[in-house]
């Protein structure tokens, strides 16, 4: 397990790293570049090769509902936690619950009342959307056998495409334009018009046609240059950020990410009957740290990135410490 773990983030140090080192040295302009460069050609072509090779045969028929229900129980939580800061913000201004002056609390307290529309989206996002693809699959493959492997690519197609590119834009779209601007047709609009859910169609229904072996080599390299590109852009964002205030508030959502819902998760899936290894995938899954893609969103839709980046860097050290309560209690 070590050794897995060790594989899995050893590209997530590295090029995050990188672009923690290069951020002083990089144009103003390079990070949205980058972003764009993603959200239209990057994930598409990722997606793309997903689609064309995985293999769902096997896989459990329902297991796209149940990925569906933790987007919804994520969200859910999320927006529920963010009502009750916000009157809890609203009371404390009145009368303060906590005297000491610089406790954590208090400080969040205080400062919440002051965030930005943009910040409610990012809240939302960070708790709902995880790293299934880069560090899910990475890791399940050690702790579940081959015949329950189609758990885990089903689920994270389901949430990469679903999740992602559909109840992701949507919420990046809604939070990010102000509500004069705001019309229904116009999240419905920037989800239909999302490169990643054709790419998805167009891998999906060519599964079958070979490609030369050339172009499925420089598919595979692509994918590669995608996830380090992401990488880069959650370092560069983590070194622009200028206000601690952002980790405070991260903690949350990334609270709800890597403990709560998927604890909820697997308590259901026990209730429901699941054992074993597809009721591990489904805490695993359910529990990933916040995906590199909400940084792509942030940017593209004018979001909160301080507060995304600080989710991703809180979330992933919340899942090396949740992954061995998870082995003991649900494997």
């Amino acid at each position: 397990m070590v050794e897995t773990l060790f594989h899995a983030y050893t590209p997530l140090v590295i090029w995050t790293g990188l672009g923690l080192l290069l951020f002083q040295y990089i144009p103003v302009n390079f990070p949205k570049l980058l972003s764009y460069f993603l959200f239209w050609i990057g994930i598409p072509l990722q997606i793309l090769v997903l689609a064309r090779q995985s293999d769902f045969s096997g896989a459990v028929g329902f297991t796209p509902a149940i990925a569906i229900f933790v987007l919804f129980l994520s969200t859910s939580c999320a927006w529920l936690t963010w009502v009750l800061l916000r009157r809890l913000s609203a009371a404390h201004m009145k009368k303060p619950y906590f005297q000491g002056k610089n406790s954590l609390v208090n400080l969040l307290l205080l400062n919440f009342n002051s965030l930005k529309r943009s910040s409610q989206g990012s809240f939302i996002l960070a708790a709902m959307l995880g790293n299934t693809g880069f560090v899910g699959l990475a890791i399940t493959p050690s702790i579940i056998s081959t015949d329950n492997n189609n758990w885990a690519v089903l689920y994270s197609v389901t949430n990469n495409v679903i999740g992602t590119y559909c109840f992701g834009v949507f919420i990046a779209s809604y939070f990010g334009n102000s509500e004069q601007k705001n019309h229904w047709w116009t999240q419905l609009r920037d989800v239909l018009t999302v490169p990643a859910l054709w790419a998805f169609l167009i891998g999906f229904l060519t599964r079958n046609i070979p490609l030369p072996q050339t172009v499925e080599s420089g598919l595979h390299t692509a994918v590669w240059v995608v996830i380090a590109s992401a990488l880069l852009l959650v370092g560069i964002r983590l070194r622009s950020i200028k206000k601690w205030e952002s980790f405070e508030l991260a903690l949350i959502p990334s609270l709800l990410k890597v403990v709560i819902v998927p604890v909820l998760i697997g308590l259901g899936a026990s209730y429901f009957g699941f054992s074993g290894d597809p009721r591990l995938v489904l805490v695993l899954m359910s529990g990933t740290p916040t995906a590199l893609s909400v940084l792509i969103l942030a940017e593209v839709y004018e979001l909160d990135r301080d507060l995304l980046a600080s989710s991703i860097a809180i979330s992933s050290v919340g899942l090396l410490l949740m992954l061995p309560l998870w082995l003991a209690g649900f494997s």
